[in-house]
Parts: C-alpha cells; structure tokens; sequence
C-alpha cells in the first residue's frame, strides 16, 4: 500500500496516544476557524462539517469549537490565518505537496525552507510537484473490520471511485464532492475507519528503503512538528517491512 497513507495511519494512532493535545487542538481550531469563513452554518458549509467532526473526534470542549468557529464569522476578534501550499523535494526525491495555515507568510516560508534544507529535501518551484497530486476523498478501514466484498458493494453503490486492497487496510477512494455520502454510507452500515479526510493522492510514488525511508519519516514528524504545517502530502511508499523495522530502530 501507498507509504502516504500508511504514514497518515501511523500518525493517527500516534496522536491518539500522544501528549500532544494541544497541538492537535491548535491546528483543528485554525480549520474551525477558517471553514468558518465561508459561513457558520455546518449544514450548508461541507469543510465546516468535516472540521466540526474532527474536533468531536479529538474530544475538544464544545466551548472551544464555539470560539473558534465565532472567530471565523467575526463574531470574535482573533489573528487572522492565510492558507497557501509550498512545494518541495524530501529523500530520495520524493515530492512533497504542504498545506499551510500561517499569520505570517514570510517567517513560515523561511522556517519550512530550512527545515526541508536540514533534513535531505528542498523548496521546489510552485507549480513544479502539485500536479503530481489529485484532490480526493481518502477512507481508511483496517482489515478485519469488514469483508472486501460487502465494503466494495457498499462503497460503490454510495459513488466511491475505487477501493484498494492493501496488506492490511483497505482505502477508499472517493471524489472531494462524493466523499461524504460514502462516509455517511460506511458510518449507517456500522464500519469503523481509521482514517476519513480529504487529501491529496500521488498520481506515482516513489518506493525508499532503509537509509532514505528512514530520513523521510524523520522529515515528515519534523513538519508535523510545526504549528503553522496543517497537512503534508508526499509520494513516498514504505514497504511495511521496512516501515516497522525503521520504526523498531527509533524506538530502541
């Protein structure tokens, strides 16, 4: 299976454990607050849906969410956020794809510059790597969870694109339009995901081995480390062996 998503996965039951809360908090409350922007009402804005979702999937106080979607309609004074994407190259000259959220552009630039620069990669020209990425819906169920045949019929029949069969999750795959409708279909039928978001999925990956597996996954916990990074999206893909001996090895 494709190393983005496997990585996504890991990150998810990582967080999951983490004492990180607060930074999970603090990027789920700039999504708040920037889907907000287009209105704050969750029933005719889809992105303040899925944002509203993910806070409740954190356990974040209903009074928080409150704030953060206020700040977004003005409702509240607060800093405000500007969304862009920098582009680069990470080990093995894989393509990286970063959605920003920052109050100040020319210090994150600089900031994300070097932290690519330290760890094997480069900023990229705009324009050079985002067209290897398509914006999709992307569900993630672990096998054992359902039968491949009944999450294809069900899938299917609600619009998803495709449903891949990894070693040991299934992804569905969905346009950014149908994306809840195939949720909504997967939660009535009870199948629990591990992960459900709009993303954006390498048209090809690059496959890494040991050394620049190794240096990619540091690179993408550094990233995942900044406050203003919201998403990373790269064409890397791990074999699970390696994966989990590179994951071994940091542990020890």
């Amino acid at each position: 299976m494709g190393g983005h998503s496997h990585w996504a996965t890991i990150k998810r039951h990582k967080s999951a454990q983490d004492a990180k809360r607060g930074k999970i908090f603090t990027r789920i409350i700039r999504e708040l607050t920037i889907a907000a922007r287009s209105g704050g009402d969750p029933d005719g804005n889809p992105r303040l849906r899925l944002a509203i979702a993910k806070a409740k999937e954190a356990n974040m106080p209903g009074d928080t969410m409150k704030k953060a979607i206020q700040r977004g309609t003005g409702e509240l004074p607060g800093v405000t956020y500007e969304e862009f994407s920098l582009e680069g190259y990470g080990p093995g000259g894989t393509a990286l794809l970063i959605e920003i959220t920052s109050d100040n552009r020319n210090r994150t630039v600089a900031e994300i510059r070097s932290l690519l620069t330290k760890n094997h990669g480069n900023m990229a020209e705009a324009g050079s790597v985002a067209w290897q990425f398509q914006k999709k819906g992307l569900i993630t169920i672990e096998k054992g969870k359902v039968d491949e045949d009944t999450l294809l019929s069900l899938a299917l029949d609600a619009g998803a694109e495709d449903v891949k069969v990894g070693e040991k999750v299934y992804e569905v795959v969905t346009s950014p339009q149908d994306f809840e409708a195939v949720k909504k279909a997967l939660g009535d039928a009870k199948i629990e995901t591990a992960l459900a978001e709009i993303t954006y999925i390498p048209q090809n990956t690059i496959r890494l081995e040991e050394k620049s597996a190794e240096q990619m996954l540091k690179l993408m916990e550094v990233m995942d480390e900044h406050d203003d990074v919201q998403k990373v999206h790269a064409n890397f893909d791990i074999p699970d062996e390696v994966m989990e001996k590179v994951a071994a090895t940091a542990a020890g």
